[in-house]
């Protein structure tokens, strides 16, 4: 390197910017100047010429010496841990912790540091390091500072060392259904699966095959607009629901409403108009909306009145924003970079103004989150009371979309200038761009990871569990300067040990459990870390390989005992189009191959043969069998085998439903996830037909049978 790129990489380094990295085949790659200085560019660092990079590694340094307590305190429960501060060289540093309870602190022990004071302008800085001790409790405390008449605080969040399975628990397995509830339509849903329709999912598989949780797909908000985005991974918010998932007759006020017949008779106009084979988000929502802004206008009780004051109350300004950027998205369009200059800051004038001449459409988006909070809690607790261990598991997006309403309300804390996404790896080989704006490592910090806490909070709210997808992203997440290839990207680093900590310590306060989705290219310590932990992870069965011997399946015995097992995912097909080969026939169809069509073919009957085998070997299958059912229960006997401690059953996996649900890399070349769930003929069927399914009822009590051993 020439001494100009030497000093660009110690301040990507600085940063948290990867110089080079490990692609999925081993081979190491340089990551090149331009997409250093567009990376850290979104970072607010300019690095565009020699002298922009040396003042801005200065900068670095003045910044840290400028700061009496660093933003963000971590601390682990049980353990020692330690904290600097900075004063005046030679003035007193009087230092104490107030917890969250009100107690206060002030036995903290000073540790020896030799650190050299650092002149600011001219004020000798000293240094000055005290000892956390190991006894503190878990929350969200302050650490206080006084020096003579100066006085600061800054956040001391102490995380749990061992998150692992809840209590009630104990040391036994328990099965689940993973479902994408939009394609689960029943007779009584406006053509998308429902709240109501996942409680009686929910009830159905707990009361009467033991299943111990339900895992759904991201449930967040998209855009109240035309068209509406179908992706769940996609949102326009992640802090908040789509309203289309509500059940209009759910709501108490509907038994209120004078004109009950109209609600019905908008339901009755859509089933005749929607088509059966697709889920039509914008025709459900048209119709939708016009029955929920009826049941809106509806005098509440004094009772209701003061729950809906409360849940208010509770949400605060986040739910303000939100409802506000709904009404602006309606208004305006749902890009809010496209709005009039004076709406696109949240905090401006323009906007309060509109939000007090607007109030009753602002109220109604309010008043969508508030019934969507009573039916997820209705979920939830029907699903315990029938049995359920855990519950419903809520899916965390990675991401949200740039020009949605957690990307206008969170400006400050989020890179509006690059995407977040994937490198290259053996299924995705062009890289993935997910067009969505990453967190700002260095203002969560700032910000007490404030954001990130109350988005954790809120899908715990109502949840035995999370499945955090794409959990890597915590420790490092693919950056893609705004324009280029995913190719063209780099790692920028996260502080895991708080991401990590504070998604433990919110699980532990809901006593809910953590997985989190560990696939793709991943460093082995960062899943050692999360298993040290107490953080599941995740097992996908055509995915489990012995990576240390010749690549075939991993046995059974030899899998991880913390984490979910399934034999399949979301992005891939279900089951029996996997075994029919239509990952592959999709990807040709579409593109997507960067090997010919019959070296991936091959290798994908190479990996077909060997899991046959492996069944074959273990007894789950006799050298007759071969047809898709008898392989996908022996399959799903396999996980049995296996000390995993969550088991999964993909819902179109029970029925034999062979169609793909997402084809990563594409958009509107694939119905992504518009697909109505299906039997083994692809044909749609209904949530009440599932009910009685001997199929799905068989391979129900398979998973039963083999969580019970």
């Amino acid at each position: 390197m020439t001494p100009t790129d030497a000093v660009l990489a110690e301040l990507a380094e600085r940063h948290g910017v990867a110089t080079g990295y490990d692609d999925w085949t081993g081979r190491r790659v340089e990551v090149p100047e331009s997409t250093l200085v567009a990376v850290l560019d979104a970072l607010g660092v300019a690095a565009g010429t020699p002298a922009e990079r040396e003042r801005a590694l200065a900068a670095v340094d003045r910044a840290h010496w400028s700061r009496p307590l660093p933003a963000t305190v971590l601390g682990v429960a049980g353990r020692p841990g330690s904290f600097w501060v900075h004063v005046s060289h030679g003035a007193p540093a009087e230092v104490w912790l107030r917890l969250e309870d009100g107690t206060v602190r002030s036995d903290l022990r000073q540790l020896e540091n030799h650190t050299a004071p650092y002149d600011l302008d001219g004020r000798l800085i000293g240094e000055a390091t005290f000892a956390l001790p190991a006894d503190l409790p878990l929350g969200y405390h302050r650490i206080w500072l006084r020096s003579g008449e100066f006085e600061t605080s800054a956040a001391l969040i102490v995380t749990p060392g061992w998150l692992g399975l809840p209590a009630r628990m104990g040391h036994t397995r328990t099965w689940g259904l993973a479902t994408q509830l939009y394609s689960v339509r029943s007779q009584r849903s406006w053509g998308v699966g429902d709240l109501t329709d996942l409680t009686d999912l929910a009830v159905w598989s707990a009361s009467r095959h033991g299943a111990g949780y339900l895992v759904v797909n991201p449930l967040h908000a998209a855009a109240p607009t035309r068209p509406m985005e179908p992706s769940p991974y996609l949102p326009t918010s992640r802090r908040f629901v789509n309203p289309l998932y509500l059940r209009v007759e759910a709501i108490p006020e509907y038994a209120e409403l004078p004109k009950r017949g109209r609600v019905r008779r908008l339901r009755e106009e859509l089933s005749r108009r929607t088509e059966r084979d697709v889920i039509d988000r914008d025709a459900v929502w048209a119709a939708k909306r016009k029955a929920l802004r009826l049941v809106h206008r509806v005098q509440r009780s004094a009772g209701r009145e003061l729950a809906y004051a409360a849940f208010r109350a509770r949400r605060g300004p986040a739910l303000d924003d939100f409802a506000t950027w709904c009404a602006l998205a309606e208004r305006y369009g749902d890009d809010w970079h496209q709005w009039p200059d004076r709406l696109q800051d949240p905090r401006s004038e323009a906007v309060a103004e509109f939000a007090e001449k607007h109030g009753a459409t602002v109220d109604f988006h309010r008043w969508l989150q508030w019934q969507l909070d009573e039916q997820l809690a209705a979920a939830q607790t029907s699903a315990l009371q029938a049995g359920m261990v855990l519950g419903v598991m809520h899916d965390l997006a990675v991401g949200v979309h740039p020009n949605g309403a957690d990307a206008w309300a969170l400006q400050d804390v989020l890179a509006l200038g690059v995407t977040a996404g994937a490198p290259p790896d053996e299924f995705n080989q062009l890289g993935q761009d997910w067009s969505q704006p990453p967190w700002r490592p260095d203002q969560l910090e700032e910000q007490e990871y404030g954001p990130f806490r109350e988005l954790i909070a809120h899908v715990l709210r109502h949840a035995g569990g999370v499945r955090v997808d794409h959990i890597i992203g915590l420790f490092r997440l693919w950056w893609i300067p705004r324009g280029a290839a995913p190719t063209e990207g780099t790692y920028v680093r996260y502080d895991h040990e708080a991401m990590i900590g504070i998604l433990a310590l919110e699980a532990q306060r809901a006593d809910a459990v953590v997985v989190g989705e560990d696939l793709g290219t991943v460093e082995p310590w960062a899943r050692d870390f999360l298993r040290s932990r107490g953080l599941l992870g995740t097992s996908i069965l055509w995915f489990e390989l012995d990576r240390d011997g010749d690549g075939r399946p991993l046995p059974a015995e030899r899998w991880r005992e913390y984490c979910m097992s399934s034999v399949t995912t979301h992005d891939l097909p279900p089951t029996a189009g996997y075994l029919a080969g239509e990952h592959v026939r999709i990807r040709l169809e579409l593109g997507l191959l960067t090997r010919s069509a019959e070296q991936e073919t091959a290798e994908d009957r190479r990996q077909q043969q060997a899991w046959l085998a492996e069944l074959r070997r273990v007894g789950l299958l006799s050298t007759d069998q071969a047809e898709p059912e008898a392989v996908i229960t022996a399959l799903y006997r396999y996980l049995g085998r296996t000390p995993s401690r969550l088991l999964a059953l993909a819902l179109p996996d029970a029925l034999g439903d062979p169609r793909t649900q997402n084809q990563p890399g594409t958009t509107d070349e694939y119905p992504n996830w518009r697909v109505p769930l299906g039997d083994s003929t692809g044909s749609p069927i209904l949530l009440e037909e599932v009910f009685t399914d001997p199929r799905a009822a068989a391979l129900c009590q398979t998973l039963r049978h083999a969580t019970r051993k």
